[in-house]
């Protein structure tokens, strides 16, 4: 990719409950993340949803998930192999086929919540989920969270040919392997908007990040995760996306 794609998880609603301000995010990022009704979204919300990326001539990704819309996906399941790939398939189907009706497709892949960190952990699962995709269409990249050492995931995508989009973070921080500190200790998470553009910034521009150990931290990402829950996170993507295209500029 010759620049740092956005990208945002939406069609998070369900039924009467609204989750996200999709509409207020979509005109800023480049990639929708588009959930497929295992851990939200429902038909209705999906149509609408990839009717918005339309309109803003936003990519389209499919963010299947483990089939727990109680815990909404943040839970991890005990499922084999097999199972990935069926639960993939049947998600990404499903949101294909209301792409096909709006005369566009599904552009590439990003598993949510518990199943995209158990990939990140577990090799066997990772194998699970590039098997899905490379059985789905082969053209789809998948996205995967960049780390200080990116070469084991990829060995695995070009055995099955299919293209990694690695991804990073600009409201986290980072410990010195290059995974995302829990947030459940302090400083997990970024909240001072210049902190963040700052962050997104570096990423972009290749330069290193400092980890939580004082280290520094080189991350080769290709594409950057931004939220929008609420009106300080627009802003802060409003901000991040002005600043990206202000570097762009020669």
């Amino acid at each position: 990719m010759s620049r740092l794609l956005l990208n945002c998880d939406m069609g998070e609603s369900f039924g009467s409950w609204t989750m996200g301000l999709d509409a207020q995010v979509m005109p800023n990022v480049d990639c929708a993340n588009i959930a497929c009704g295992f851990h939200a979204g429902d038909p209705g919300i999906m149509r609408k949803t990839v009717a918005l990326a339309v309109a803003n001539q936003v990519r389209i990704g499919a963010h299947p998930a483990y089939q727990d819309l109680v815990g909404f996906g943040r839970r991890s399941m005990a499922c084999s192999a097999e199972e990935i790939r069926d639960l993939l398939h049947y998600q990404i189907g499903a949101l294909d086929g209301i792409c096909r009706t709006q005369g566009t497709q599904v552009a590439y892949v990003k598993p949510h919540g518990a199943l995209y960190n158990d990939m990140m952990a577990d090799p066997l699962k990772l194998r699970a989920v590039l098997e899905a995709v490379a059985a789905y269409d082969r053209q789809l990249p998948l996205m995967l969270m960049a780390t200080a050492d990116n070469s084991a995931a990829q060995a695995l995508g070009d055995e099955y040919g299919v293209t990694l989009w690695f991804e990073a973070f600009a409201d986290r921080a980072y410990d010195a392997s290059g995974h995302l500190v829990s947030r459940r200790l302090p400083g997990a998470v970024h909240h001072d908007p210049a902190l963040i553009v700052e962050q997104a910034l570096r990423l972009a521009r290749g330069e290193p990040l400092i980890a939580s150990d004082g280290s520094a931290l080189l991350l080769q990402a290709d594409t950057l995760c931004v939220h929008g829950d609420n009106d300080s996170s627009i802003a802060a993507v409003r901000q991040i996306r002005q600043a990206l295209d202000a570097q762009a500029v020669p």
